[in-house]
């Protein structure tokens, strides 16, 4: 591995596929001062992708994730469908659709010009990380880096090992994150949707059940969501709530509750009767709600508002407020 180096300038990253994700990863890397080599596997890509980052950067200027101006960052910023343009770059992270066949394809291109100790990883949700690493020349550089959309506004981000990965790389990463603005999650041993997707899936699970069993409907379970869950989790995840609010009244709740939860293995009739109907939620206007194409348009545009607000909310409470808080009394108390 080279020397441990924090200087984001001095480290080039490659983004491999500028889908939805793609362009909000590099717009985050862009901001944290890298210089940024974009690759669009697919040739459609570069019809949007330039216009869709550039729309990141403008919006996150004016809500000041980044004090840089527009123009200045997109110079950090190269467009291509040249793998060769990857050789200089410290870190190339994959983030192609979720196909086997295709994410092997693209690891061969892209170690035919990477150096060997270049971080690789894949910004997959749903293949196991030890099976891509066997798919590549040196697995031990290979890794996971799960983010969440929009990539660029919100604080989540995994950091998964495979079996082979070295975990040098992985607390390389997790210190390198901190400086993208992210309060990373370190996954020490591969498992199947890392942490948070086995968290939200199976709340997705219940979800299902309770609507196809006529228990509530869709709306409801949204609106369960957004007061519930939506009013603390910003602030503590589900431990921290648990202390919180009562420690010993969810084991009371657990001993009764859990053997009556759902645990179908099977893909719910409701999303699969949407799915085989051709259904794409807001790109389509059909999926769990129906729209017309004005709202649709309302709701993707209003959602992109929240995520800049709901971040600034988010920033007041970081991961360290108690021990910061501590800190001030303590420096009150010696005045």
């Amino acid at each position: 591995m080279k020397k441990i180096n924090m200087n984001t300038s001095e480290i080039q990253v490659g983004v491999v596929g500028l889908g939805l994700m793609g362009c909000s990863i590099t717009a985050c890397l862009i901001m944290a001062g890298h210089n940024v080599i974009a690759v669009a596997p697919i040739s459609s890509d570069l019809n949007h992708a330039r216009q869709r980052i550039e729309k990141h950067l403008m919006r996150s200027f004016e809500d000041g994730i980044t004090l840089i101006d527009t123009g200045t960052l997109l110079k950090l910023l190269t467009i291509t469908e040249r793998f060769e343009d990857l050789k200089d770059c410290g870190l190339v992270i994959e983030s192609t659709i979720e196909n086997l066949e295709i994410k092997k394809a693209v690891y061969g291109k892209i170690e035919s010009f990477i150096t060997p100790d270049c971080i690789l990883v894949s910004n997959t949700s749903a293949i196991p990380i030890s099976l891509l690493q066997k798919l590549t020349l040196y697995p031990e550089r290979f890794l996971g880096l799960h983010w969440a959309e929009p990539s660029h506004t919100t604080r989540f981000l995994e950091i998964i090992c495979g079996d082979l990965s070295a975990i040098e790389f992985a607390e390389y990463l997790y210190k390198l994150s901190h400086i993208w603005g992210k309060e990373p999650i370190l996954v020490r041993k591969d498992i199947r949707g890392f942490i948070t997707n086995r968290l939200m899936y199976a709340m997705y699970r219940e979800a299902f059940y309770l609507v196809e069993n006529g228990y509530a409907t869709i709306e409801d379970v949204d609106r369960s969501c957004r007061n519930n869950a939506g009013y603390f989790m910003t602030m503590v995840g589900i431990f921290r709530w648990m202390d919180l609010t009562g420690v010993a009244a969810y084991h009371n709740v657990m001993k009764d509750l859990f053997p009556d939860l759902n645990n179908s293995t099977e893909v719910p009739k409701l999303i699969d009767d949407i799915v085989k109907n051709g259904g794409k939620g807001i790109a389509n206007q059909k999926g769990f709600y129906e729209y017309t194409e004005e709202e649709a348009k309302l709701w993707e545009e209003t959602f992109t508002d929240f995520t800049y607000e709901i971040r600034k909310l988010a920033l007041k409470y970081p991961a360290d407020i108690i021990e910061k808080k501590k800190l001030q009394q303590l420096k009150s108390n010696h005045k």
